[in-house]
């Protein structure tokens, strides 16, 4: 999160990658340097709790390769991450928005909500993490498993 650039550089020695995701606060003007230094693809994650918040994602048209909307920890909420808090938002806030790059949702899905996630948002790409966890960090391939199916049985 809100990443210099000396990390990053530090990661790309050691992995290679397509896209970098960014979850802090940067500005069309550090993603874009960023895509430039990199020459890879960029997706901008946009926290979300209400209308206003999706029309920061307009700033980011012509620059980042790719949106995702995640749900914007409450700022009461002790020990929250830039995502995977196991958190939803009002996914109906999506519907019907058009943005030029393709996005992505996120923000507590799981097996159980997948399906009125996208029916309520139009959501055509989805990301989870929580949502197939046992414990925090701790990934379970059964849910895994679980979540690829009924993502799908929605095909």
């Amino acid at each position: 999160m809100d990443a210099d650039d000396d990390a990053i550089d530090a990661v790309l020695a050691e992995t290679s990658l397509d896209m970098l995701q960014l979850h802090g606060k940067e500005t069309p003007q550090r993603v874009a340097t960023l895509k430039s230094r990199t020459g890879l693809k960029i997706m901008k994650v946009v926290s979300v709790a209400s209308e206003e918040d999706l029309a920061r994602a307009d700033v980011y048209t012509g620059v980042a390769d790719w949106l995702l909307f995640d749900a914007k920890p409450p700022k009461d909420m002790a020990n929250a991450l830039p995502g995977g808090n196991a958190l939803s938002f009002e996914w109906g806030l999506l519907a019907g928005k058009h943005w030029p790059q393709p996005w992505m949702l996120a923000g507590g899905l799981h097996t159980g909500n997948i399906a009125e996630a996208v029916r309520l948002s139009g959501a055509k790409v989805l990301d989870t993490s929580s949502g197939v966890e046992d414990s925090p960090g701790k990934k379970n391939p059964e849910k895994i498993r679980a979540f690829l199916a009924a993502v799908g049985a929605l095909a």
